[in-house]
């Protein structure tokens, strides 16, 4: 069986998670990395017996990889996915796509062109919980998605903002709440709700006075459908408290999960204590299911690595799409609806005005 040769842009943190994932993968396989670092590159090749290279091309040149995982920090992701497609690449990059919309179109201009797969990490799309939602609303139970409510209250201390350089900086960053713990819940809101049309927003600085961004926002967006939605992110709970999403459809019945328990994020690493769940099932004569979905969601949990497993799928899926010639689960013009929101969200604030897309 054909397995897709992957390479990876970065070595920070989520790159082991990714590394962890591709090697677990049925479909691809992780020859090499690449960054501008040697030292720190060098360690994570060692880690994980890959070559070391200077960049995308001397990889595809070297090591003839098919297909990279950008895993830089936000502000370079356009530029790296430019890279990896200029160079022959397929390309997954890490959320968020990219800092604006205007970036989004041109990496989805270039993948078109160059016939190469883009895609964006969203593996919360393979919950169990999260698939049951867009199943529901696949098959009609709950009319027309009508409203969606989502709600992040989590916490980031000290220790997670001195863990890189880069974090908490709008130019090292690109953002603070909105750009790096929420876009897994935007991509959820999209994914159920369609696209973005407008958003109005307000955030702030609640309590985090050692970094330069926010750490709270509130939005109100309208979808093309008609639909609306409202959200509030924070990481500004000491100890974080949860994470959930609910739908309302047309006809009265409503679905929800509870994503996450709260903070998990200790010096930049990410641990996952709790299983996604769903928390609100009110489908006409689906009522009683709720605690047997939950039960099977717990029970699944318990035989996963919950840290690596939902990577995995999706780096499966993306495999799986290039081998197959088919689009990805997500593509990135779900991303750029992503970055619909955050950029929404940033740029309603400083204008006071609603920012609309067409």
């Amino acid at each position: 069986m054909r397995k897709v040769r992957f390479g990876l842009i970065g070595y920070g943190k989520v790159a082991h998670q990714h590394a962890q994932a591709i090697k677990n993968s049925q479909y691809g396989t992780l020859v090499a990395v690449c960054g501008r670092n040697a030292d720190r590159r060098d360690d994570f090749a060692a880690k994980w017996q890959l070559s070391s290279r200077r960049d995308v091309a001397e990889m595809v040149s070297l090591d003839q990889i098919d297909a990279v995982v950008v895993v830089t920090p936000h502000p370079q992701h356009h530029e790296h996915t430019l890279m990896a497609i200029g160079a022959g690449c397929h390309v997954l990059v890490e959320k968020s796509m990219a800092l604006t919309e205007v970036e989004c179109n041109e990496m989805i201009q270039a993948a078109t062109k160059a016939n190469k797969v883009l895609s964006v990490v969203s593996q919360r799309r393979w919950h169990p919980p999260s698939k049951r939602i867009r199943k529901a609303i696949d098959q009609g139970q709950l009319g027309t998605p009508a409203i969606v409510s989502a709600t992040a209250l989590g916490w980031r201390g000290k220790d997670y903002y001195a863990s890189d350089p880069w974090r908490g900086s709008w130019e090292g960053e690109g953002g603070g709440v909105c750009i790096n713990q929420a876009p897994h819940l935007f991509d959820l809101i999209h994914w159920y709700m369609g696209p973005v049309s407008r958003v109005y927003s307000e955030w702030d600085n609640v309590n985090h006075p050692y970094i330069e961004v926010e750490d709270t926002a509130v939005a109100t967006i309208r979808f093309a459908s008609g639909g609306m939605g409202s959200i509030l992110v924070s990481n500004s709970q000491d100890p974080g408290i949860h994470e959930n999403l609910h739908v309302h459809g047309a006809n009265g019945a409503s679905v929800g999960i509870k994503t996450d328990g709260g903070a998990r994020a200790t010096s930049g690493q990410i641990l996952t204590s709790q299983p996604s769940l769903n928390d609100l099932w009110t489908i006409r004569g689906e009522e009683g299911l709720l605690s047997g979905f939950q039960d099977q969601d717990i029970a699944q949990f318990k035989r996963i690595d919950p840290n690596t497993y939902y990577f995995t799928c999706q780096i499966d899926d993306f495999a799986e799409s290039i081998i197959d010639g088919r689009p990805p689960l997500v593509t990135g013009k779900d991303g750029r609806e992503t970055v619909r929101i955050i950029e929404g969200i940033y740029r309603s604030y400083r204008t006071s005005l609603p920012v609309s897309y067409s």
